[in-house]
């Protein structure tokens, strides 16, 4: 496992990140038992993955218990544990000002520790995006008295990280991106400028970018949002990617490989549901893509997606 900085904080974390939200999911998405979760992510702190992700609407506050349970054994500052504010289940103003910090004080005891080394407001109102708004002093206060180290937001474009570096003092900032989400790569270079910590989110598009969907592929829970047209022009694009990449190279690698090409990411949260799924993301640390191969994929962003995005 290769490690990069986290943005201005002084701590290293991991390149491939384990992304909880499937923690507690079982009878939702299918997602591992309690025993399986722990175990999973013992199995990750031993494969070298030090960078948690999770939020208290994930698993409906399940995941958060179960990484707490599951953390709770190892030397908490070689951990680097990320959380979110704003959805929270039974809360139906989650961004106020009070419910952030009742939120927060929430997940450190779920997490078992007594400080997070961030946390995200999730995917708030692009009127939020700003240092004076009472979620930003919400979370500056709780940054004050030291439960959390630093604060930023979740976000999807680039016009929001550009509201985010603008008008707030955050150093994080969670992005999505992938070969077929590639709009925030326009803030690239100002996010390195300012030493943001950067976290990537669906970084595999929600398994079309494991190869394993197609244009008959079906779709139950979230994944039925897409309709019958977004299914086939995803599936044409999964047979675009396939002839750029080597035979050899599975789908997966290529694409969080496509992510670890930049140097202004600092970690990918990745969803895992097992071990098998866990140990072929992290082999994407040691596999270098060309660069040629990246400014392929580039190349059919703008060509093909940019100018008609495709829908989340």
């Amino acid at each position: 496992m290769n490690y990069r900085k986290y943005g201005n904080s002084g701590k290293m974390v991991s390149e491939i990140g384990f992304g909880a939200w499937q923690l507690g999911n079982k009878e939702e998405w299918n997602g591992p038992d309690e025993e399986q979760a722990i175990n999973l992510v013992h199995e990750a702190v031993r494969l070298g993955c030090n960078f948690f992700d999770t939020a208290p609407n994930y698993g409906r506050g399940k995941s958060e218990v179960l990484l707490g349970k599951a953390l709770s054994s190892y030397p908490r500052e070689k951990l680097v544990i990320n959380t979110k504010v704003g959805h929270v289940p039974g809360e139906t103003n989650g961004f106020d000002y009070d419910v952030i910090i009742k939120t927060v004080e929430n997940s450190l005891k779920k997490l078992q520790t007594d400080y997070l080394d961030s946390v995200i407001l999730h995917n708030p109102p692009i009127e939020m995006l700003n240092q004076k708004s009472p979620q930003f002093k919400a979370l500056e206060r709780l940054k004050s008295e030291g439960l959390i180290k630093e604060y930023g937001a979740s976000l999807d474009y680039s016009k929001e990280v550009e509201l985010l570096l603008e008008r707030t003092e955050s150093n994080v900032v969670e992005i999505l991106f992938n070969i077929f989400f590639q709009d925030v790569r326009k803030k690239f270079e100002k996010l390195e400028e300012k030493g943001m910590a950067v976290i990537v989110k669906v970084p595999l598009d929600s398994g079309w970018l494991t190869g394993k969907y197609n244009k008959d592929s079906k779709f139950e829970g979230i994944r039925s949002r897409w309709s019958k047209d977004v299914i086939e022009r995803r599936a044409q694009l999964v047979e675009k990617i396939k002839k750029i990449k080597d035979p050899n190279i599975p789908m997966t690698l290529e694409a969080l490989s496509f992510i670890l090409s930049y140097d202004a990411i600092s970690t990918i949260a990745v969803g895992v549901k097992n071990i098998e799924q866990l140990k072929e993301n992290i082999k994407a640390s040691d596999y270098k893509i060309s660069l040629e191969k990246v400014k392929l994929y580039e190349k059919l962003y703008e060509q093909e997606i940019a100018d008609n995005p495709l829908p989340w």
